[in-house]
Protein backbone atom coordinates (compact mmCIF):
# COMPACT_ATOMS: atom_id res chain seq x y z
CA UNK A 1 0.00 0.00 0.00
CA UNK A 2 1.38 3.39 -1.14
CA UNK A 3 1.18 6.15 1.81
CA UNK A 4 2.75 9.37 2.26
CA UNK A 5 5.09 8.92 -1.15
CA UNK A 6 6.46 5.52 0.20
CA UNK A 7 5.51 2.02 -0.03
CA UNK A 8 4.10 0.18 3.01
CA UNK A 9 5.20 -3.11 3.63
CA UNK A 10 1.58 -5.06 4.42
CA UNK A 11 0.01 -7.80 5.08
CA UNK A 12 -3.50 -8.44 3.50
CA UNK A 13 -6.00 -9.79 6.11
CA UNK A 14 -8.41 -12.39 4.88
CA UNK A 15 -11.51 -10.70 5.83
CA UNK A 16 -14.41 -9.85 4.09
CA UNK A 17 -13.89 -6.09 4.13
CA UNK A 18 -10.18 -4.80 2.84
CA UNK A 19 -8.20 -4.69 5.62
CA UNK A 20 -3.93 -4.47 5.97
CA UNK A 21 -1.50 -4.90 8.62
CA UNK A 22 1.92 -2.95 8.44
CA UNK A 23 5.15 -2.70 11.07
CA UNK A 24 6.44 0.68 11.04
CA UNK A 25 9.00 2.47 12.62
CA UNK A 26 8.80 5.35 15.39
CA UNK A 27 9.93 7.78 12.35
CA UNK A 28 7.55 6.59 10.12
CA UNK A 29 4.96 6.12 13.02
CA UNK A 30 3.84 9.96 12.70
CA UNK A 31 4.64 10.47 9.11
CA UNK A 32 1.61 8.05 7.78
CA UNK A 33 -0.50 9.25 10.53
CA UNK A 34 -0.11 12.71 9.09
CA UNK A 35 -0.54 11.95 5.25
CA UNK A 36 -3.94 9.97 6.31
CA UNK A 37 -4.72 12.79 8.26
CA UNK A 38 -4.36 14.69 4.97
CA UNK A 39 -5.90 12.76 2.50
CA UNK A 40 -9.12 12.88 5.04
CA UNK A 41 -8.25 8.96 6.37
CA UNK A 42 -9.73 8.70 10.14
CA UNK A 43 -7.94 7.21 13.36
CA UNK A 44 -10.43 4.25 14.37
CA UNK A 45 -8.43 2.93 17.65
CA UNK A 46 -5.02 2.80 19.33
CA UNK A 47 -4.18 0.55 21.95
CA UNK A 48 -1.10 -1.48 23.92
CA UNK A 49 0.26 -4.71 23.42
CA UNK A 50 2.63 -7.00 25.56
CA UNK A 51 4.03 -9.20 23.22
CA UNK A 52 7.00 -10.57 25.38
CA UNK A 53 7.48 -13.94 24.90
CA UNK A 54 10.22 -15.45 27.06
CA UNK A 55 13.50 -13.25 26.06
CA UNK A 56 11.85 -11.82 22.73
CA UNK A 57 9.42 -9.42 21.55
CA UNK A 58 8.20 -6.84 23.74
CA UNK A 59 5.47 -3.92 24.10
CA UNK A 60 4.10 -2.37 20.97
CA UNK A 61 1.68 -0.03 20.20
CA UNK A 62 -1.01 0.13 17.06
CA UNK A 63 -3.65 1.82 15.28
CA UNK A 64 -6.17 1.08 13.21
CA UNK A 65 -6.89 3.49 10.29
CA UNK A 66 -9.87 3.91 8.22
CA UNK A 67 -8.97 4.76 4.15
CA UNK A 68 -10.93 5.29 1.35
CA UNK A 69 -9.26 1.71 0.38
CA UNK A 70 -10.12 -0.30 3.40
CA UNK A 71 -8.54 -0.41 6.83
CA UNK A 72 -5.34 -0.39 7.28
CA UNK A 73 -3.60 -2.07 11.34
CA UNK A 74 -0.34 -0.36 12.32
CA UNK A 75 2.69 -1.85 14.33
CA UNK A 76 5.09 0.03 16.53
CA UNK A 77 7.14 -2.41 18.08
CA UNK A 78 8.52 -0.19 21.52
CA UNK A 79 11.41 -2.76 22.80
CA UNK A 80 13.99 -0.44 22.60
CA UNK A 81 12.02 2.93 23.29
CA UNK A 82 11.31 2.25 26.59
CA UNK A 83 7.59 2.31 26.08
CA UNK A 84 7.17 5.88 24.25
CA UNK A 85 5.91 6.06 20.90
CA UNK A 86 5.39 9.89 19.05
CA UNK A 87 1.98 11.79 20.24
CA UNK A 88 -0.90 11.43 17.46
CA UNK A 89 -3.10 13.54 19.56
CA UNK A 90 -2.26 17.11 16.99
CA UNK A 91 -3.04 14.78 13.76
CA UNK A 92 -5.99 13.25 15.74
CA UNK A 93 -7.50 15.04 18.53
CA UNK A 94 -9.63 11.57 19.59
CA UNK A 95 -6.34 9.81 20.14
CA UNK A 96 -5.88 11.93 23.25
CA UNK A 97 -8.51 9.46 25.52
CA UNK A 98 -6.79 6.36 23.77
CA UNK A 99 -3.63 7.17 24.51
CA UNK A 100 -4.55 8.03 28.33
CA UNK A 101 -6.11 4.50 28.52
CA UNK A 102 -3.05 2.35 27.13
CA UNK A 103 -0.50 4.40 29.19
CA UNK A 104 -2.82 2.81 32.29
CA UNK A 105 -3.23 -0.75 31.33
CA UNK A 106 0.34 -0.83 29.84
CA UNK A 107 2.45 2.08 30.95
CA UNK A 108 3.40 2.77 27.60
CA UNK A 109 3.97 6.97 27.35
CA UNK A 110 3.07 9.04 24.18
CA UNK A 111 6.25 11.44 24.06
CA UNK A 112 4.91 14.84 24.01
CA UNK A 113 1.81 14.68 25.21
CA UNK A 114 0.14 17.31 26.96
CA UNK A 115 -2.41 15.31 28.83
CA UNK A 116 -0.87 12.93 31.10
CA UNK A 117 -3.86 12.40 33.43
CA UNK A 118 -4.73 8.96 34.29
CA UNK A 119 -8.06 7.69 32.39
CA UNK A 120 -9.29 4.11 33.47
CA UNK A 121 -7.02 4.00 36.67
CA UNK A 122 -9.02 6.21 39.74
CA UNK A 123 -5.97 5.88 41.96
CA UNK A 124 -7.67 2.60 43.33
CA UNK A 125 -5.19 0.14 41.72
CA UNK A 126 -2.15 -1.25 43.72
CA UNK A 127 0.48 1.31 43.15
CA UNK A 128 2.69 0.57 39.91
CA UNK A 129 0.15 -2.00 38.34
CA UNK A 130 -0.54 -2.22 35.01
CA UNK A 131 -2.99 -4.71 34.22
CA UNK A 132 -2.19 -5.91 30.74
CA UNK A 133 1.33 -6.50 31.50
CA UNK A 134 2.71 -10.47 31.17
CA UNK A 135 5.12 -10.09 33.74
CA UNK A 136 4.35 -12.52 36.96
CA UNK A 137 4.46 -10.23 39.12
CA UNK A 138 1.76 -8.48 38.09
CA UNK A 139 -0.60 -11.19 38.99
CA UNK A 140 0.17 -10.61 42.55
CA UNK A 141 -2.22 -7.69 42.87
CA UNK A 142 -1.38 -5.54 46.20
CA UNK A 143 -3.91 -3.95 48.63
CA UNK A 144 -5.86 -1.64 46.42
CA UNK A 145 -5.09 2.14 47.23
CA UNK A 146 -7.63 4.94 48.14
CA UNK A 147 -9.39 6.34 45.18
CA UNK A 148 -7.41 9.51 44.10
CA UNK A 149 -9.18 13.10 43.34
CA UNK A 150 -8.74 14.24 39.74
CA UNK A 151 -7.45 17.17 38.77
CA UNK A 152 -10.24 18.81 36.72
CA UNK A 153 -9.33 21.72 34.50
CA UNK A 154 -10.58 24.77 36.41
CA UNK A 155 -12.51 28.16 34.75
CA UNK A 156 -11.64 31.03 35.78
CA UNK A 157 -14.14 34.12 35.65
CA UNK A 158 -16.84 36.37 37.12
CA UNK A 159 -19.81 34.47 38.29
CA UNK A 160 -18.47 30.82 37.28
CA UNK A 161 -19.35 28.00 39.68
CA UNK A 162 -19.56 24.47 39.45
CA UNK A 163 -22.25 21.62 39.04
CA UNK A 164 -20.89 18.15 39.55
CA UNK A 165 -23.30 15.38 38.58
CA UNK A 166 -22.95 11.59 38.97
CA UNK A 167 -20.86 9.34 38.50
CA UNK A 168 -24.48 7.90 40.28
CA UNK A 169 -27.43 9.51 38.35
CA UNK A 170 -30.97 9.09 39.44
CA UNK A 171 -31.91 7.27 36.00
CA UNK A 172 -30.78 3.40 36.04
CA UNK A 173 -28.07 3.75 33.47
CA UNK A 174 -24.19 3.41 33.48
CA UNK A 175 -21.82 5.98 36.17
CA UNK A 176 -20.13 8.66 34.67
CA UNK A 177 -19.03 11.84 36.42
CA UNK A 178 -19.78 15.41 34.27
CA UNK A 179 -18.10 18.16 35.54
CA UNK A 180 -19.94 21.68 34.29
CA UNK A 181 -18.77 25.17 34.45
CA UNK A 182 -21.29 27.59 34.51
CA UNK A 183 -22.47 31.09 34.52
CA UNK A 184 -25.96 31.39 35.60
CA UNK A 185 -27.45 28.20 33.24
CA UNK A 186 -25.24 28.50 30.38
CA UNK A 187 -22.60 25.89 30.31
CA UNK A 188 -19.30 27.40 29.38
CA UNK A 189 -17.89 24.07 30.07
CA UNK A 190 -18.20 20.34 30.40
CA UNK A 191 -15.40 17.95 31.53
CA UNK A 192 -16.19 14.24 31.58
CA UNK A 193 -14.78 11.63 33.46
CA UNK A 194 -15.10 7.99 32.73
CA UNK A 195 -13.54 4.90 33.63
CA UNK A 196 -16.22 3.61 36.11
CA UNK A 197 -16.87 0.72 34.37
CA UNK A 198 -13.57 -0.55 33.70
CA UNK A 199 -13.67 -4.38 34.73
CA UNK A 200 -10.49 -5.84 32.95
CA UNK A 201 -12.00 -7.07 29.77
CA UNK A 202 -9.44 -7.37 27.88
CA UNK A 203 -7.52 -8.85 30.30
CA UNK A 204 -10.30 -11.46 30.74
CA UNK A 205 -9.98 -12.32 26.43
CA UNK A 206 -6.63 -13.87 27.00
CA UNK A 207 -7.83 -16.08 29.48
CA UNK A 208 -10.35 -17.37 27.24
CA UNK A 209 -10.52 -20.08 24.03
CA UNK A 210 -10.92 -18.30 21.02
CA UNK A 211 -13.74 -20.23 20.04
CA UNK A 212 -15.70 -19.17 23.36
CA UNK A 213 -14.49 -15.89 23.49
CA UNK A 214 -17.32 -14.72 21.26
CA UNK A 215 -19.54 -14.93 24.25
CA UNK A 216 -17.54 -12.16 25.97
CA UNK A 217 -17.54 -9.91 22.84
CA UNK A 218 -21.52 -10.18 23.13
CA UNK A 219 -21.42 -8.67 26.67
CA UNK A 220 -19.44 -5.47 26.59
CA UNK A 221 -22.49 -3.74 25.49
CA UNK A 222 -25.73 -5.15 25.52
CA UNK A 223 -27.34 -2.59 23.35
CA UNK A 224 -24.51 -3.65 20.44
CA UNK A 225 -24.32 -7.59 21.29
CA UNK A 226 -24.79 -8.12 17.49
CA UNK A 227 -22.29 -6.02 16.54
CA UNK A 228 -19.95 -6.67 18.92
CA UNK A 229 -20.49 -10.44 18.01
CA UNK A 230 -19.79 -10.19 14.60
CA UNK A 231 -16.99 -7.72 14.61
CA UNK A 232 -14.90 -10.13 16.98
CA UNK A 233 -16.09 -13.33 15.12
CA UNK A 234 -15.20 -11.83 11.69
CA UNK A 235 -11.59 -11.19 13.09
CA UNK A 236 -11.61 -14.70 14.45
CA UNK A 237 -12.27 -16.21 10.72
CA UNK A 238 -10.10 -13.74 9.35
CA UNK A 239 -7.30 -15.02 11.88
CA UNK A 240 -8.59 -18.50 10.96
CA UNK A 241 -9.02 -17.77 7.22
CA UNK A 242 -12.52 -19.08 7.22
CA UNK A 243 -15.44 -18.30 4.54
CA UNK A 244 -18.56 -18.00 5.79
CA UNK A 245 -21.47 -19.69 4.15
CA UNK A 246 -23.85 -17.46 2.07
CA UNK A 247 -26.68 -17.67 4.41
CA UNK A 248 -24.78 -17.04 7.40
CA UNK A 249 -24.09 -13.64 6.20
CA UNK A 250 -27.36 -12.84 5.21
CA UNK A 251 -28.71 -13.95 8.70
CA UNK A 252 -26.55 -12.06 10.66
CA UNK A 253 -27.14 -9.13 8.55
CA UNK A 254 -30.55 -9.32 9.54
CA UNK A 255 -29.77 -9.54 13.32
CA UNK A 256 -27.46 -6.37 12.56
CA UNK A 257 -30.17 -4.78 11.39
CA UNK A 258 -32.95 -5.39 14.25
CA UNK A 259 -30.55 -4.56 16.69
CA UNK A 260 -30.28 -1.10 14.78
CA UNK A 261 -33.86 -0.99 15.09
CA UNK A 262 -34.55 -1.79 18.12
CA UNK A 263 -32.20 1.03 19.62
CA UNK A 264 -33.45 3.53 17.32
CA UNK A 265 -36.99 2.89 18.93
CA UNK A 266 -35.53 3.31 22.28
CA UNK A 267 -33.78 6.48 21.70
CA UNK A 268 -37.12 8.02 19.81
CA UNK A 269 -39.12 7.52 22.54
CA UNK A 270 -36.26 8.54 25.09
CA UNK A 271 -35.60 11.83 23.31
CA UNK A 272 -39.29 12.49 23.47
CA UNK A 273 -39.39 12.18 26.94
CA UNK A 274 -36.47 14.26 27.65
CA UNK A 275 -38.21 17.33 25.72
CA UNK A 276 -41.14 16.65 28.02
CA UNK A 277 -43.34 14.67 25.29
CA UNK A 278 -44.44 11.33 27.47
CA UNK A 279 -46.77 10.34 24.41
CA UNK A 280 -43.57 9.89 22.15
CA UNK A 281 -41.73 7.29 24.99
CA UNK A 282 -45.02 5.76 25.63
CA UNK A 283 -45.84 4.72 22.03
CA UNK A 284 -41.89 4.13 20.89
CA UNK A 285 -41.51 1.99 24.48
CA UNK A 286 -44.89 -0.17 22.96
CA UNK A 287 -43.16 -0.55 19.41
CA UNK A 288 -39.66 -1.55 20.90
CA UNK A 289 -41.42 -3.83 23.18
CA UNK A 290 -43.13 -5.28 20.78
CA UNK A 291 -40.39 -5.91 18.61
CA UNK A 292 -37.84 -7.58 21.55
CA UNK A 293 -40.61 -10.30 22.09
CA UNK A 294 -40.93 -11.03 18.67
CA UNK A 295 -36.64 -11.25 18.50
CA UNK A 296 -37.11 -13.36 21.40
CA UNK A 297 -40.01 -16.02 20.31
CA UNK A 298 -37.62 -16.23 16.85
CA UNK A 299 -34.30 -15.94 18.08
CA UNK A 300 -34.23 -17.09 21.87
CA UNK A 301 -33.18 -13.94 23.03
CA UNK A 302 -34.86 -10.30 23.19
CA UNK A 303 -31.36 -8.63 22.27
CA UNK A 304 -30.59 -11.68 20.38
CA UNK A 305 -27.17 -12.40 22.45
CA UNK A 306 -25.47 -15.60 21.37
CA UNK A 307 -27.20 -15.91 18.34
CA UNK A 308 -23.83 -14.84 15.75
CA UNK A 309 -21.16 -17.43 16.37
CA UNK A 310 -17.52 -18.46 15.72
CA UNK A 311 -18.63 -19.94 11.87
CA UNK A 312 -21.50 -18.60 11.28
CA UNK A 313 -24.98 -17.96 13.47
CA UNK A 314 -26.55 -20.39 16.17
CA UNK A 315 -29.76 -19.35 14.64
CA UNK A 316 -32.22 -19.68 11.74
CA UNK A 317 -35.47 -18.41 10.10
CA UNK A 318 -38.27 -20.77 8.48
CA UNK A 319 -41.18 -19.48 6.42
CA UNK A 320 -43.54 -19.14 8.73
CA UNK A 321 -41.08 -16.62 11.02
CA UNK A 322 -39.99 -15.06 7.89
CA UNK A 323 -43.47 -13.88 7.44
CA UNK A 324 -44.32 -12.85 10.58
CA UNK A 325 -41.03 -10.57 10.64
CA UNK A 326 -41.93 -9.08 7.22
CA UNK A 327 -45.65 -8.30 8.73
CA UNK A 328 -43.67 -6.48 11.77
CA UNK A 329 -42.03 -4.82 9.38
CA UNK A 330 -44.87 -3.38 8.07
CA UNK A 331 -46.74 -2.36 10.82
CA UNK A 332 -43.90 -0.49 12.51
CA UNK A 333 -42.98 1.48 9.14
CA UNK A 334 -46.77 2.84 9.36
CA UNK A 335 -46.42 3.95 13.17
CA UNK A 336 -42.79 5.26 12.59
CA UNK A 337 -44.03 7.74 9.78
CA UNK A 338 -46.36 8.45 11.61
CA UNK A 339 -44.92 9.41 14.92
CA UNK A 340 -42.51 11.01 12.61
CA UNK A 341 -45.15 13.65 11.52
CA UNK A 342 -46.09 13.89 15.29
CA UNK A 343 -42.74 14.78 16.08
CA UNK A 344 -41.74 17.02 13.40
CA UNK A 345 -45.27 18.87 14.02
CA UNK A 346 -45.15 19.42 17.58
CA UNK A 347 -43.88 23.31 18.22
CA UNK A 348 -42.92 22.24 21.75
CA UNK A 349 -40.23 19.24 20.88
CA UNK A 350 -39.32 21.40 18.12
CA UNK A 351 -38.17 24.40 20.11
CA UNK A 352 -36.22 21.86 21.89
CA UNK A 353 -34.77 20.13 19.31
CA UNK A 354 -33.46 22.80 17.00
CA UNK A 355 -29.75 24.65 17.52
CA UNK A 356 -29.63 22.57 20.62
CA UNK A 357 -26.18 20.52 20.88
CA UNK A 358 -24.57 21.61 17.69
CA UNK A 359 -21.63 20.32 16.38
CA UNK A 360 -20.83 21.51 13.10
CA UNK A 361 -19.87 19.82 10.17
CA UNK A 362 -16.23 21.28 10.36
CA UNK A 363 -15.76 20.78 14.42
CA UNK A 364 -16.28 17.27 13.24
CA UNK A 365 -14.37 16.20 10.90
CA UNK A 366 -11.80 18.01 13.19
CA UNK A 367 -12.65 15.73 16.49
CA UNK A 368 -13.36 12.72 14.62
CA UNK A 369 -17.24 12.55 15.24
CA UNK A 370 -18.25 9.36 13.66
CA UNK A 371 -21.36 6.83 13.38
CA UNK A 372 -24.89 8.00 13.72
CA UNK A 373 -23.92 11.65 15.45
CA UNK A 374 -21.39 12.27 13.04
CA UNK A 375 -23.89 11.75 10.07
CA UNK A 376 -26.29 14.21 11.34
CA UNK A 377 -23.40 16.75 11.35
CA UNK A 378 -22.12 15.93 7.82
CA UNK A 379 -19.70 13.20 8.26
CA UNK A 380 -21.39 10.48 5.19
CA UNK A 381 -19.77 7.54 6.47
CA UNK A 382 -20.97 3.99 7.06
CA UNK A 383 -19.57 1.03 6.34
CA UNK A 384 -22.05 -0.61 4.67
CA UNK A 385 -21.78 1.65 2.02
CA UNK A 386 -18.14 2.40 1.57
CA UNK A 387 -16.83 -0.76 2.67
CA UNK A 388 -19.74 -2.96 1.64
CA UNK A 389 -18.97 -6.63 2.66
CA UNK A 390 -21.31 -9.64 2.12
CA UNK A 391 -23.86 -9.10 2.28
CA UNK A 392 -24.06 -5.75 2.05
CA UNK A 393 -22.31 -5.02 -1.09
CA UNK A 394 -26.05 -6.78 -2.67
CA UNK A 395 -28.30 -4.13 -0.65
CA UNK A 396 -27.68 -0.90 -1.69
CA UNK A 397 -27.67 0.95 1.88
CA UNK A 398 -28.96 4.40 1.56
CA UNK A 399 -27.03 6.63 3.86
CA UNK A 400 -28.68 9.05 5.88
CA UNK A 401 -27.01 11.83 6.86
CA UNK A 402 -28.18 15.39 8.00
CA UNK A 403 -25.84 18.86 8.44
CA UNK A 404 -27.43 21.11 10.93
CA UNK A 405 -25.36 18.55 13.63
CA UNK A 406 -28.51 19.38 16.43
CA UNK A 407 -30.68 17.55 17.81
CA UNK A 408 -33.16 17.67 15.79
CA UNK A 409 -30.72 16.42 13.20
CA UNK A 410 -29.19 13.57 15.41
CA UNK A 411 -33.60 12.89 15.97
CA UNK A 412 -34.21 12.90 12.06
CA UNK A 413 -31.21 10.75 11.36
CA UNK A 414 -32.45 7.96 13.62
CA UNK A 415 -36.33 7.87 11.44
CA UNK A 416 -34.56 7.33 8.29
CA UNK A 417 -32.63 4.80 9.51
CA UNK A 418 -35.18 3.13 11.41
CA UNK A 419 -37.40 3.16 7.71
CA UNK A 420 -34.09 2.21 6.10
CA UNK A 421 -33.47 -0.23 8.26
CA UNK A 422 -36.77 -2.11 7.61
CA UNK A 423 -36.26 -2.06 4.06
CA UNK A 424 -33.26 -4.34 4.45
CA UNK A 425 -35.36 -6.72 6.50
CA UNK A 426 -37.36 -7.41 4.05
CA UNK A 427 -35.12 -7.54 1.37
CA UNK A 428 -33.03 -9.88 3.57
CA UNK A 429 -35.83 -12.03 3.91
CA UNK A 430 -37.22 -12.19 0.63
CA UNK A 431 -33.53 -12.78 -0.93
CA UNK A 432 -32.05 -15.18 2.44
CA UNK A 433 -30.31 -17.97 0.35
CA UNK A 434 -30.26 -21.54 0.61
CA UNK A 435 -27.72 -23.36 2.82
CA UNK A 436 -25.63 -24.51 5.95
CA UNK A 437 -25.96 -21.30 8.65
CA UNK A 438 -22.37 -22.47 10.35
CA UNK A 439 -19.21 -23.95 8.99
CA UNK A 440 -16.15 -25.36 10.76
CA UNK A 441 -13.31 -23.34 11.44
CA UNK A 442 -10.18 -24.34 12.38
CA UNK A 443 -7.76 -22.29 14.45
CA UNK A 444 -3.94 -21.49 12.99
CA UNK A 445 -1.24 -23.83 14.03
CA UNK A 446 1.39 -20.12 14.05
CA UNK A 447 1.34 -17.00 14.87
CA UNK A 448 -1.63 -14.88 13.07
CA UNK A 449 -3.50 -11.85 13.59
CA UNK A 450 -7.29 -10.92 12.73
CA UNK A 451 -9.88 -8.10 12.52
CA UNK A 452 -13.11 -7.09 12.71
CA UNK A 453 -14.49 -3.91 11.40
CA UNK A 454 -18.64 -3.60 11.52
CA UNK A 455 -21.41 -0.88 11.82
CA UNK A 456 -23.31 -0.78 14.63
CA UNK A 457 -25.88 1.14 15.28
CA UNK A 458 -23.92 3.86 17.44
CA UNK A 459 -21.10 3.59 14.77
CA UNK A 460 -18.22 1.33 13.92
CA UNK A 461 -17.30 -1.70 16.30
CA UNK A 462 -13.40 -2.56 15.71
CA UNK A 463 -11.70 -5.54 17.67
CA UNK A 464 -8.18 -6.43 16.98
CA UNK A 465 -6.98 -10.26 18.04
CA UNK A 466 -3.64 -11.90 18.60
CA UNK A 467 -3.11 -16.15 18.81
CA UNK A 468 0.26 -17.66 19.16
CA UNK A 469 -1.33 -20.39 17.78
CA UNK A 470 2.95 -22.21 17.42
CA UNK A 471 3.41 -21.91 20.74
CA UNK A 472 0.66 -24.43 21.68
CA UNK A 473 -1.16 -21.99 23.78
CA UNK A 474 -4.86 -22.50 23.88
CA UNK A 475 -6.13 -18.77 24.72
CA UNK A 476 -6.14 -15.53 22.95
CA UNK A 477 -2.94 -13.14 23.40
CA UNK A 478 -3.99 -10.00 22.90
CA UNK A 479 -8.13 -9.15 21.79
CA UNK A 480 -8.72 -5.25 21.65
CA UNK A 481 -12.55 -4.22 21.08
CA UNK A 482 -13.25 -0.64 20.30
CA UNK A 483 -16.18 1.42 20.66
CA UNK A 484 -17.40 4.59 18.57
CA UNK A 485 -18.37 6.28 22.07
CA UNK A 486 -14.64 6.41 22.10
CA UNK A 487 -14.57 8.74 19.47
CA UNK A 488 -17.48 10.23 20.69
CA UNK A 489 -17.67 11.42 24.41
CA UNK A 490 -15.08 13.60 24.03
CA UNK A 491 -17.68 15.54 21.27
CA UNK A 492 -20.51 15.48 23.01
CA UNK A 493 -18.05 18.17 25.84
CA UNK A 494 -18.42 20.78 22.86
CA UNK A 495 -21.55 20.33 21.52
CA UNK A 496 -23.09 21.11 25.43
CA UNK A 497 -21.08 24.30 26.00
CA UNK A 498 -23.15 27.72 25.40
CA UNK A 499 -26.59 25.39 26.13
CA UNK A 500 -28.21 25.82 29.40
CA UNK A 501 -27.53 23.21 31.97
CA UNK A 502 -31.41 21.80 31.65
CA UNK A 503 -31.07 20.97 28.08
CA UNK A 504 -27.96 18.33 28.88
CA UNK A 505 -30.14 15.13 29.37
CA UNK A 506 -31.51 16.21 25.95
CA UNK A 507 -28.26 16.41 24.24
CA UNK A 508 -26.58 13.10 25.91
CA UNK A 509 -29.32 11.40 25.14
CA UNK A 510 -29.09 12.44 21.38
CA UNK A 511 -25.94 10.87 21.70
CA UNK A 512 -26.79 8.15 23.44
CA UNK A 513 -22.85 6.78 24.01
CA UNK A 514 -21.55 3.24 25.84
CA UNK A 515 -19.80 3.42 29.25
CA UNK A 516 -19.14 0.27 29.85
CA UNK A 517 -18.06 -0.30 25.69
CA UNK A 518 -15.75 2.82 26.69
CA UNK A 519 -14.84 1.79 30.10
CA UNK A 520 -13.83 -2.43 29.37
Amino acid sequence: MRIAGFNLDCERLPAPLPMWRATVRAETWQVVARAISETGGRLIALWASDRTQGASGGLAISSAYALREGLLWLDLPLAERAGTYPDLVPLFPCAGRMQRAAADLLGVVAEGASDRRPWLNHGAWPEAYLPLRREAAQEAAATPRAVTDYPFVRVEGDGVHEIPVGPVHAGIIEPGHFRFSVVGEKVERLEQRLGYKHKGVEKRFTELSPLQAHRLAGRISGDSTVAYSWAYCMALESLAGCQLAGRATWLRALLLERERVANHLGDLGALGNDAAFAFGLAQFSRLREDWLRLSNAVFGHRLMMDCIVPGGVATDVVPATAASLVGQCDLIEREVRDLHRVYDEHAGLQDRFLTTGQVSPELATRLGLTGLAGRASGQAADLRCDQAWAPYEQLQVNIATQRNGDVAARVSVRFDEVLESLRLIRVLLARLPDGPTRGELRLPSKRAFGAGWVEGWRGEIFVALEWDGEQGANCIRRCHVHDPSWQNWPVLEHAVMGNIVPDFPLINKSFNLSYSGHDL
